[in-house]
């Protein structure tokens, strides 16, 4: 019925939607589209190339120290979570044997890197000098996010039902590695709620929700009180607070990075207007995270387009009227 629609390579989810009168709204796009780079961006748009070689990179996180960065790598229908060291330009592979193993999670002391995996979640030491171990166990997908300052609890959020729930999770480190406890929902609402991330000091969570209508950017104290302030005006996902400053980084669905710096007045939570951080926009991966900030506050790593023929073309939005009209001339119902 259609070609050249853009899609997931790493997921397979197409980027098309429907209207009730029968329009199609697709994105033209064509195989490799889900090829990236990683770039260093700083807020005057400037670009440094980190990972320069194309491929199909998701999740990028840096280590605590800003030495090293975890980030996802898919190859066929699998995911593996790998570990890029550029001072020795070396790549190191912590994940095998198929399955999607995404969503990097750095402990604070950089020793282990928690992530999504089949049956829940896993740990592994990031030097990769050991196997992966299951952290939780669950049917349902749940996606590490952010450890607190002193790596004693772990914010992830879980699928369930038809949308995201919010949890905290407390955690013990020694030798052998780390044993999680039970886990405590943090955030659960009829919306859908994502992205859960610690503040530095822990006093704070800052996440997405969808109650408003479409995905804004909230903070909420830790413990939870009750209080929230929104902080994106425009849309927002993926916070990232900045470890160097009171700021704090998003992104819009449409990829432009955002910032908003705050001031914290006993209780309460008070956040400035968001500011454009940078007009360079990342690469369009779909609703998942694309950047990290790093330890100063002054860049962030980003995954950005590459630069391959056709491109231009996979930013083409196209409206087809009438498409169930067109369906069913090609396709009459009980025909062949």
């Amino acid at each position: 019925m259609l070609e050249q629609v853009a899609y997931s390579v790493a997921t397979g989810s197409a980027q098309l939607d429907f209207s009730q009168t029968g329009t199609l709204v697709y994105r033209n796009g064509r195989a490799g589209g889900g090829l990236v780079t990683v770039q260093w961006l700083d807020g005057v748009g400037k670009t440094q190339p980190l990972l320069a070689k194309p491929n199909i990179y998701e999740r990028p996180r840096l280590s605590p120290d800003g030495q090293r960065l975890a980030l996802a790598v898919a190859e066929g229908g699998n995911q593996d979570i790998w570990v890029y060291e550029w001072q020795r330009d070396a790549m190191t592979r912590l994940t095998f044997g198929g399955g999607i193993n995404s969503q990097p999670a750095w402990s604070p002391d950089g020793r282990y890197i928690v992530f999504q995996a089949m049956g829940g979640m896993s740990w592994t030491r990031a030097d990769g000098g050991g196997r992966p171990q299951a952290l939780t166990q669950s049917k349902n997908i749940q996606s590490p996010w952010s450890f607190t300052a002193d790596g004693k609890r772990l914010a992830f959020q879980e699928v369930i039902g038809s949308g995201d729930v919010l949890w905290t999770i407390p955690l013990e480190s020694d030798g052998a590695g780390l044993r999680a406890g039970k886990p405590e929902v943090f955030l659960q609402t009829p919306f859908d709620q994502r992205f859960p991330t610690f503040s530095p000091d822990g006093r704070w969570l800052a996440y997405s929700s969808s109650e408003s209508g479409m995905f804004q950017v909230y903070v909420r104290a830790f413990p939870d009180k009750g209080g929230k302030w929104q902080v994106s005006n425009s849309g927002g996902v993926y916070p990232v607070w900045s470890r160097n400053g009171p700021e704090l980084f998003f992104r819009t669905e449409d990829s432009r990075m955002m910032v908003a710096n705050y001031t914290v007045k006993g209780d309460l939570f008070v956040a400035d207007k968001p500011q454009v951080w940078s007009e360079k926009r990342l690469a369009n991966v779909g609703f998942t995270p694309n950047y990290d900030v790093a330890p100063d506050g002054k860049r962030i790593v980003a995954l950005m387009p590459a630069e391959t023929p056709g491109e231009q073309a996979q930013n083409h939005v196209i409206f087809l009227e009438n498409f169930f009209d067109e369906l069913r001339r090609r396709v009459p119902a009980g025909g062949k």
